[in-house]
């Protein structure tokens, strides 16, 4: 017999404003048991000293998380000059001082083009990317260092907003897979003097962006579990960038019973995912298999009940 899912069941997305100090995941645990939710998961760690914007996916928003891990995002960063550290922030150990040439605001914004566009990044060793079944953060406070393949990122613009003395502030907006530590420590050494950051705002991840974030404060404020639940977002908005069909229902029907339902061929291609309505409900995710028709792929449980 089935093991019932303790909790409640709710689905939808929460944009958190992640506090600094904690971790993703802690966050994501804290939001969980706010929420009384079955199912949790966030979209894209922030490091603990980052804050911004976390997006949690509640119960059904789970399944279609993935969709934004492939996102582009935008950060706010801080530059300290002349300082580097072992993390590439400045929760890391000082490990290298260097004078700061004068710099120029022309000088910045000559190095910064550089960075822009598609460029190569090795990643840090303080990561969560795995190395023979362990995460490099691990091996890095062990205090070995591994060899990390380059990878190819896309800065897509690196603004910058403020430069005073030694330090300088910049608007990042760049691709998935981006370490805004490693871009900061590069643009240091291209400056002559290494650097660290020193504060790390995420302001827009995908379709999501700072001004719909909610902050811990806000929803502990909230008298209610149907208050905390009106501040969610629909499960729809991961996929949003996808097409939209609209079924019948016959075609509801079809695809309870895992069937591919009739689409007009001219509407889609073949391999193209599609988001499926009826009655103006989400019932979840279809792909073209075969011209004319679109198979589920990935469904709410809402959708698929009533399957017998």
């Amino acid at each position: 017999m089935a093991r019932r899912r303790r909790g409640l069941p709710v689905n939808g997305i929460l944009l958190l404003d992640k506090p600094w100090g904690v971790s993703s995941n802690h966050a994501l645990q804290r939001a969980r048991r706010l929420f009384q939710a079955q199912k949790a998961g966030h979209t894209g760690t922030l490091d603990p000293m980052a804050t911004g914007l976390l997006p949690v996916c509640l119960g059904e928003a789970t399944k279609f998380s993935s969709y934004l891990l492939e996102a582009d995002k935008v950060y706010h960063t801080r530059v300290q000059l002349g300082v580097v550290t072992d993390t590439g922030d400045a929760e890391g150990e000082v490990v290298e001082r260097h004078a700061v040439p004068f710099l120029s605001e022309a000088d910045l914004e000559g190095v910064l083009a550089r960075f822009r566009g598609e460029i190569e990044q090795v990643p840090p060793m303080y990561s969560a990317l795995k190395h023979q079944g362990r995460k490099l953060y691990e091996l890095a406070r062990e205090g070995k260092t591994v060899e990390r393949a380059a990878r190819r990122v896309t800065v897509y613009d690196a603004r910058l907003l403020a430069h005073e003395g030694d330090a300088f502030t910049l608007e990042v907006r760049c691709s998935k897979g981006t370490y805004i530590r490693t871009l900061a420590e590069d643009i240091g050494w291209a400056l002559g003097c290494g650097a660290h950051i020193t504060e790390l705002r995420r302001l827009k991840t995908g379709p999501f962006e700072a001004s719909g974030m909610v902050t811990f404060d806000t929803l502990e404020a909230k008298p209610g579990q149907v208050e905390r639940e009106a501040m969610l977002l629909p499960v729809d908005g991961l996929v949003a960038h996808l097409p939209e069909l609209t079924l019948d229902s016959e075609g509801l029907k079809r695809l309870r019973y895992g069937q591919s339902a009739p689409i007009d061929p001219a509407s889609m291609g073949e391999g193209e995912t599609a988001r499926l309505y009826h009655g103006g409900s989400f019932l979840g995710l279809g792909v073209v298999r075969v011209a004319g028709e679109i198979a589920p792929r990935r469904l709410l449980s809402t959708a698929t009940a009533g399957s017998a």
